[in-house]
């Protein structure tokens, strides 16, 4: 009853104030659930929803100024958004091509021997270079004894050198190329799972149509 009264009262000031005072006039509640009609949203609405009335009575909802913060959460939703959508083109584009390129679970293991028999291929050629490095260190051991009383030559101590380093350098890429095994196996492995998954819905879209 009492907030009519206040209305009633607003309402009449309203009708008796000059033209210009009537253009606008606010109706709002505090956090307190204090309301307030006035010419001028006061300050304990702000940063609060705000109605407007009209001369006649009529109520238009003002939305409440955006705090920063709220900005901040809107605009990292729509950059989530957009990561999201980016990604769910990338997957389909990787679906896409991953069924142009095998047409059948067949071809996924085809590629995958192609794959492990040019890895098993390296893996021998390097094999053979640590065991020709290993031979050619014991070729240079040998003329090292030849100069047990005598300084070294330069030639000889060099060559010593460039063969040590290139038994470390074959020896880590001869262990590269072992790991490189398993990781075949696991991109074809995960290349046949994502086919049968593909094609299972593709199967069971066409079946219900």
């Amino acid at each position: 009853m009492r907030s009519q009264v206040v209305m009633f009262v607003c309402l009449t000031a309203l009708a008796a104030a000059p033209a210009a005072a009537q253009q606008r006039m606010y109706k709002c509640v505090d956090a307190k659930g204090k309301t307030y009609y006035t010419q001028i949203p006061p300050r304990e609405c702000l940063g609060r929803d705000t109605q407007e009335m009209n001369k006649a009575g009529m109520l238009k909802k003002t939305e409440r100024p955006v705090s920063p913060a709220e900005l901040q959460a809107r605009e990292a939703e729509r950059k989530k958004k957009l990561e999201q959508g980016d990604k769910g083109k990338e997957e389909r584009r990787k679906s896409d091509a991953l069924l142009a390129t095998y047409p059948s679970e067949k071809d996924i293991e085809d590629a995958r021997g192609r794959a492990l028999k040019e890895a098993q291929a390296a893996i021998a050629e390097t094999e053979k270079r640590v065991a020709n490095a290993h031979r050619r260190s014991k070729e240079l051991e040998s003329e090292k004894e030849f100069f047990v009383k005598k300084p070294l030559p330069a030639k000889l101590k060099q060559e010593i050198t460039s063969n040590e380093i290139d038994i470390k350098n074959q020896t880590a890429l001869l262990e590269a190329k072992k790991k490189e095994i398993s990781t075949i196996n696991a991109k074809y492995d995960d290349d046949k799972r994502r086919y049968i998954e593909l094609t299972s819905k593709a199967g069971a879209s066409a079946q219900r149509k």
